[in-house]
């Protein structure tokens, strides 16, 4: 059970070696006009924490802090061989191309800050995601709402965004790319799986935010049929060749800087 700290998260797991927290939509991830989340959840705590990847400004949700370095560069690098589950909920108003399937592609800087996703596959974004509509009747939601969970095999900037824009359905609220008017961007990072020191670690965090999230029929949905994303027919992926290496040699290793965390 989520604990409140602060209005920016809730404190979701604490544990010797990271923390678990629940990022509110809108919070900065870095310090812009004021302390961002890192140093706002490093106050609450009293402690120096590392990250070792991103949520997007708009984004609610699941968010891995370290508390040292060496367990920094050993999450960074288990996130960049794909060696933590992730898994994000969003909700459109748009009909998608497909219900459920791969997006791939390069993704390039497009105007404004936005990003495109291209026919290339030099260094692809790779996402899969499943779907469900619903009819807007006695459920919360407008007519032609349909909810995403979506899986990133990679982690690029405004991945799921792009993915979801290039299948015609822009994530409600996401007016950079789109997306119908509503009340926040509807993204939220709902899910990681991962094994620590030999002990597996799985955690869900149904949204808190947003009057469409919140919707009865889609908590309904997430709870009977998403509720361990993990155990759904998402595809496997093949390791990189170079295999990650999680004994005692790595524990001088240090954090990597800043602008080569794995970004999501």
């Amino acid at each position: 059970m989520s604990i409140p700290v602060t209005q920016s998260f809730h404190l979701v797991y604490r544990h010797a070696d990271f923390v678990l927290v629940e990022k509110m939509a809108g919070i900065s991830f870095h310090s812009e006009d004021g302390p961002g989340l890192v140093v706002a959840v490093e106050h609450a705590l009293g402690q120096k924490l590392y990250a070792v990847h991103r949520l997007d400004k708009v984004t609610s949700g699941l968010l891995l802090l370290a508390t040292s370095p060496q367990a920094a560069a050993r999450f960074t690098a288990m996130f960049s061989e794909r060696l933590i589950d992730k898994y994000y909920l969003a909700l459109s108003l748009d009909k998608p191309k497909q219900k459920q399937g791969w997006v791939k592609g390069d993704m390039q800087p497009a105007r404004r800050g936005a990003y495109k996703l291209c026919t290339s596959m030099a260094d692809p974004a790779l996402t899969y995601f499943l779907s469900a509509g619903f009819d807007g009747a006695n459920t919360g939601l407008p007519q032609g709402a349909r909810a995403f969970l979506l899986k990133p095999y990679s982690g690029k900037t405004h991945q799921l965004r792009v993915a979801l824009k290039s299948q015609g359905a822009a994530i409600a609220g996401d007016a950079l790319y789109q997306g119908a008017p509503a009340d926040r961007v509807y993204l939220h990072a709902y899910a990681l799986r991962f094994d620590w020191q030999g002990q597996a670690f799985q955690f869900v965090c149904p949204p808190t935010q947003g009057s469409w999230f919140v919707a009865a029929a889609l908590q309904q949905k997430i709870a009977a049929d998403w509720a361990e994303p993990w155990t759904l027919a998402f595809p496997q992926l093949k390791q990189q060749s170079q295999k990650l290496k999680l004994n005692e040699r790595d524990a001088s290793v240090e954090a990597p800087p800043a602008q080569e965390i794995y970004d999501v």
